[in-house]
């Protein structure tokens, strides 16, 4: 087996660089991609400071939020998939998964590590589906960690047959939480936490080229003002399965429902007018 390429970083890894490395990709896909051992690390990270509470800002949210590891440490995604090496061009990822697990609430004056790499990957109906997995540990501890599933569409090979997936929640019995209107705002500002310049999450006429619309918001920010609605303060272990199935776009009147459970809260997220969920999630309090 050949080494892993390990990119090291001392601060957040530069947008400017890895968009520009996009840029620069052929969007091409293989038909037999072969996914080297990649790893994007990032050592020395404190939590807290202004990234907080910009994220605070554009959530309602905080630190202890399981999401917020996953916005902090994105840029990490961001460099592995635009790096020369893995084979797959970032404008045809499309972001379908979360699974973010808190082991222990994070501590601020704690000095971590983050690390991502490929988990895995899968031919599945319509196209490959790749996992980054990602670690946010200080010392030998892990107290966050992540799997986030890319979906791209084409002829990769034949489907696999034992392929499992987490079960979509039944949200039948569900009760509306919330009505609210999606912000207009705030576009390029949570593009700066994430290290995601997307031009579908900026501008209308560039979201139109791909089929949308308009402009609609990073998931990782619609999901945050989901659970500042349904009341997620605590920094307790647990796990949050996210399943993005459609744009929420700017400006939109929002509905969300939940259905609460002793040990467990499913949601989905829905535009007026529209039935269908574009974000649906299932929180677990750990056992």
């Amino acid at each position: 087996m050949n080494p892993a390429t390990i990119e090291q970083h001392r601060r957040p890894p530069s947008a400017l660089a890895f968009m520009t490395r996009a840029l620069l990709r052929f969007p091409r896909l293989p038909v037999r991609p072969k996914f080297p051992l990649l790893v994007e690390r990032w050592t020395g990270v404190r939590i807290g400071g202004s990234h907080e509470a910009s994220f605070h800002q554009a959530t309602g949210r905080d630190a202890r939020c399981v999401l917020y590891p996953h916005v902090l440490g994105f840029r990490l995604q961001m460099a592995l998939l635009t790096h020369p090496a893995f084979p797959l061009p970032i404008w045809n990822a499309l972001q379908t998964r979360n699974r973010l697990v808190r082991h222990t609430p994070l501590d601020h004056g704690s000095e971590y590590d983050f690390e991502t790499g490929i988990g895995g990957h899968r031919e599945v109906e319509k196209g490959i589906e790749v996992d980054l997995h990602t670690r946010l540990v200080s010392g030998d501890r892990c107290d966050w960690e992540s799997t986030i599933t890319y979906f791209y569409r084409g002829r990769f090979g034949p489907a696999e047959v034992n392929c499992p997936q987490p079960a979509l929640p039944d949200l039948s019995a569900a009760v509306e939480v919330a009505k609210f209107q999606t912000p207009g705002s705030g576009r390029w500002a949570f593009g700066g936490l994430t290290g995601d310049y997307n031009g579908i999450h900026l501008w209308r006429c560039y979201a139109r080229r791909f089929g949308f619309p308009t402009a609609f918001m990073h998931p990782q920010r619609a999901a945050g003002l989901c659970l500042d609605r349904l009341g997620q303060l605590g920094g307790e272990p647990g796990t949050l399965i996210l399943w993005i199935k459609g744009p929420v776009f700017y400006d939109a009147d929002a509905i969300l429902i939940a259905l609460r459970k002793p040990d467990a809260l499913d949601f989905g997220l829905s535009l007026a007018g529209d039935a269908r969920h574009a974000l649906m999630g299932s929180w677990s309090i750990a056992a």
